[in-house]
């Protein structure tokens, strides 16, 4: 079973929209656009423990806060997911709420024109909603999980109800647990889900492992926990129960039998158990077990993780939707891969957020779902399709610079390591200069513009097209080449937001003959005392001409590619001492970035909302 697709209305930051899923979904995107957002929904429709919490919503989960009256209804939070891949059992369990589903396009076949002649095409499917609002009369939030099929319609004779999900049958806890969804929340996991505490994972893993070994586990822990004699012989205790026992008798009538008062650790029921059972954890290089939650943020996240992959393995993996947010906090890259490659390959479903490149360059560009939230409030998603032409294998040989290209909001693809070097050196230098012309700029790490490394100078040209597909502003720049680029290659330049071509050979030719020579020597007497400084090219001594220190530059610079030209622009005190070049088209960016593009017309961000949740998807 998986999550097909997810249509929300109304919840948090999104007044609208709908985010399609595949078997492994990497969900990408700017800070506050909705990831997060997406994976909270999910808990709300299939979270078997989420109806626990109290109150099941609040005020800020529903759009711009408004959640009272208006216009006669109330604002109802609505929020649908579509399971597809069902399994025999659950085919047979759900069988009145199925409809058929057409994966190519994303909609209930019964919805098509024709669809009586399409009634065995495409696969079936659950849809199950979610539905939320505010109850005037108990001042109070109510919410709860419903078959989205089908849905009573009132006739003539009947009132419509006005009951949340009025119509719907409920889709209850156990009907969750047969779709297994687990959601793993590093940054906001708390004490809760490692206590024992109902609906915590503990309790999960208890509940689980008692229905497969067919033992209470509750009821061996307590009569384990009675026989516990604190006030044994030769304890302390012993003495004051007895001395509570003598004063207690003159008052009260006390039992005949041996110890009619007795010290016992609680009330020993389930609910003091609960409270107090605590997990001690022993972690290298120490050997003394502490409380779980005395460990580290990083072995926390790793003990949550855990968890989930023994509640994973007690459902069964293959049915398990495993939903994962920000795995990477607190985690070094190794234990990030491994996690990620752990659940791909173990779970049924994954769905994950990131904004790591070690867990993005995990996933092929399919299954990448990028997704952006309009000012009105429409989210929309979009999967990353590797243009015409365009060999999967580039994709594969630059996969971290992938990864961090597909977090930025623009990407810079420069033709070396050389050129991605300098260009942030550059934006240092800009970002500092205290000239009131440059009081506005903005270093290209806080624009969110990645720099790619394309290889080469005829490379360059390639990226233009995936870069502008992915939604992203592409700026492309690099030296003259030896022979003009051929015709199809100058036709995807063409793609970049701002492209152009440096009148020199090479980068070095462009430093030494834009970068003012006083700047060359202060770069050439700082390098001189490195270690892997190239002693074959000699040192500059003594009065030297202008030419004299230019070739001693680029002699320098060509032994020792990359973090030499970095140094060279490091010495550089303002932008008039930057290459003129690079610096300007820099400014150009920083210009172009500050245009807000106009927004495409959408038919969703225009609509008013349906306060009463009607279905989009005519369930």
């Amino acid at each position: 079973m998986k999550v097909r697709q997810l249509t929300l209305q109304n919840f948090r930051g999104v007044r609208t929209g709908t985010v399609s899923l595949d078997q492994q979904s990497l969900l990408v995107g700017a800070n506050s656009v909705g990831k997060s957002t997406v994976c909270e929904a999910l808990d709300l429709v299939l979270g078997p423990d989420r109806m626990l919490r109290r109150p099941v919503v609040d005020e800020f989960d529903f759009y711009g806060a408004r959640y009272q009256e208006t216009q006669g209804g109330l604002p109802e939070i609505r929020l649908q997911a579509v399971l597809t891949d069902l399994s025999p059992e659950a085919q047979r369990r759900f069988g009145p709420h199925l409809r058929r589903w057409n994966d190519g396009s994303q909609s209930f076949v019964d919805t098509a024109p024709g669809a009586i002649e399409q009634s065995e095409a495409g696969q079936w499917a659950l849809p199950v909603v979610f539905l939320g609002r505010f109850d005037p009369e108990e001042d109070d939030f109510v919410g709860g999980t419903f078959f989205a099929h089908p849905q009573a319609v009132p006739d003539d004779l009947t009132a419509a109800s006005t009951e949340l999900g009025a119509g719907l049958m409920p889709f209850k806890r156990d009907d969750k647990r047969l779709c297994g969804f687990l959601y793993l929340r590093p940054n906001r996991t708390g004490s809760r889900a490692l206590t024992f505490q109902r609906g915590s994972l503990l309790d999960t893993i208890v509940r689980l492992e008692a229905q497969a070994e067919g033992a209470p586990l509750w009821e061996k822990v307590l009569s384990d926990v009675a026989a516990v004699a604190v006030a044994a012989e030769g304890s302390g205790f012993v003495k004051i129960q007895s001395e509570v026992e003598n004063r207690v008798g003159k008052f009260l009538a006390l039992a005949t039998e041996a110890d009619p008062v007795d010290t016992r650790v609680s009330e020993l029921t389930r609910e003091h158990l609960r409270e107090v059972l605590r997990l001690f954890i022993a972690t290298r290089p120490g050997s003394h077990g502490v409380p779980f939650n005395r460990l580290s943020t990083g072995s926390l996240n790793l003990l949550v993780f855990a968890l989930l992959t023994y509640i994973a393995e007690l459902k069964g993996e293959e049915s398990v939707i495993f939903a994962m947010e920000e795995p990477e906090i607190a985690l070094p890259p190794h234990a990030q891969r491994r996690l990620v490659d752990h659940v791909v390959r173990t779970m049924g479903q994954v769905i994950v957020t990131s904004h790591s490149p070690y867990v993005i360059e995990r996933f092929t560009p399919e299954q990448i779902v990028v997704l952006d939230r309009s000012t009105a409030g429409a989210m929309s998603s979009a999967g990353i399709t590797l243009p015409d032409g365009f060999r999967p294998k580039r994709y594969t040989a630059n996969q971290r610079q992938f990864a961090e290209a597909v977090l930025a909001r623009a990407v810079l693809v420069v033709e070396g390591a050389t050129e991605a070097a300098l260009f942030p050196v550059i934006s240092d230098v800009l970002d500092r200069d205290p000239d009131p012309s440059l009081k506005d700029y903005l270093h290209i790490d806080l624009a969110g513009v990645s720099v790619f490394d394309a290889g080469n100078d005829v490379s360059v040209p390639l990226f233009a097209p995936l870069f502008k597909a992915m939604g992203k502003r592409a700026y492309g720049m690099h030296d003259t080449p030896t022979s003009p680029l051929q015709a199809d290659l100058a036709a995807k330049t063409g793609d970049f937001t701002l492209y152009e071509v440096i009148d020199y050979s090479g980068i070095e030719a462009l430093l030494v003959a834009e970068v003012p020579v006083a700047v060359q020597k202060r770069f050439l007497h700082s390098v001189a005392a490195r270690p892997d400084y190239p002693a074959e090219v000699g040192r500059l001594t003594g009065e030297c001409t202008d030419e004299a220190v230019r070739k001693q530059t680029v002699a320098v610079l060509k032994k020792r590619k990359g973090d030499y030209a970095a140094l060279l622009i490091a010495a550089c005190r303002n932008r008039a001492e930057l290459p003129a070049s690079l610096a300007e088209f820099l400014l150009r960016i920083d210009r172009d970035l500050r245009v807000t593009p106009p927004a495409p017309p959408s038919d969703e961000a225009t609509q008013e909302p349906d306060d009463h949740g009607s279905d989009p998807s005519g369930s």
